[in-house]
């Protein structure tokens, strides 16, 4: 029997006693398929976690101690690089930033200076600060100087009657003798200095006072007549004893006398020399 003798007519379905088929629920094949994409959905979610939720052994490429290759990468997998040695990270091969080398570093210790500490200028009229010991300059080893007050310009060391004074200078030529002294290295100390006087006696502290006396070869000779100038600033300096450290040459009502340092314009001014091309 054909399938549509039930049906009614186009024109009048529902007066021939027509009614839809119920024995099966519209839209079942699509129902169907809407499942079966739904499972096979819920499948692969599960398989993917599954995976990735799988701890690595002991024969995985990490645990050999190496890195995933660029081809497993791929695969899909998130790649970590591991720490270096150090715990610090390593920069991976992608990124362009080089690590540091080992020539980079610097080193902490200063390189050696070619001088002993730096010495602090002052004033010419007023050193403010005992200074340091060592020469102020690269004197040759036996030049002839006269010494010139810097408070008194116009007065030099002048030996009269045996001592040092502080006298003005004229033409006289035994004057300009008695005020010319040849500079020679220290006779205690090579890096200081000795004034050796036309005679050839020295000028050494007795009782504190500056005179000549011949050289009588002792150690006690050799450090009285031992000075070493500290400069105080351009071209001024101060004289230090050697055997009495802390005490300089200073002038006191025009005669040379030597003094423990005080911190004073005063004391500065009387104890400040210039080293000046010998008046003889």
């Amino acid at each position: 029997m054909p399938d549509n003798e039930s049906r009614p007519s186009l024109d009048h379905p529902w007066e021939n006693g027509w009614a839809p088929d119920t024995s099966r629920a519209p839209g079942t094949r699509r129902l169907w398929l809407a499942g079966a994409l739904a499972v096979a959905t819920i499948v692969a979610c599960v398989t993917a976690i599954g995976l990735n939720d799988q701890p690595a052994d002991g024969t995985s490429a990490a645990g050999r101690g190496r890195t995933t290759s660029d081809k497993e990468t791929s695969a899909g997998l998130i790649s970590f690089a591991s720490p270096s040695a150090s715990g610090s990270p390593t920069p991976s091969a992608g990124s362009g930033s080089p690590s540091p080398s080992a020539s980079a570093s610097v080193s902490a210790s200063p390189r050696p200076q070619g001088s002993s500490s730096p010495r602090t200028s002052a004033p010419a009229s007023a050193p403010t600060a005992s200074p340091t010991r060592g020469t102020s300059g690269s004197e040759p080893a036996a030049v002839r100087r006269s010494v010139q007050s810097v408070n008194y310009p116009d007065r030099y060391w002048h030996l009269s009657d045996g001592s040092v004074r502080l006298d003005v200078i004229g033409s006289g030529r035994e004057q300009r003798e008695d005020s010319t002294f040849t500079l020679v290295k220290g006779l205690a100390h090579s890096s200081c200095h000795s004034f050796r006087t036309s005679d050839g006696t020295y000028l050494r502290h007795r009782s504190f006072v500056l005179v000549k006396d011949r050289d009588d070869g002792s150690a006690l000779f050799r450090q009285d007549a031992t000075f070493c100038a500290r400069a105080t600033s351009s071209g001024v300096i101060a004289l230090e004893s050697v055997n009495y450290p802390g005490h300089f040459l200073r002038h006191e009502r025009f005669q040379l006398k030597l003094q423990r340092y005080e911190h004073n314009g005063q004391y500065g001014a009387d104890s400040a020399f210039r080293l000046v091309e010998g008046l003889a």
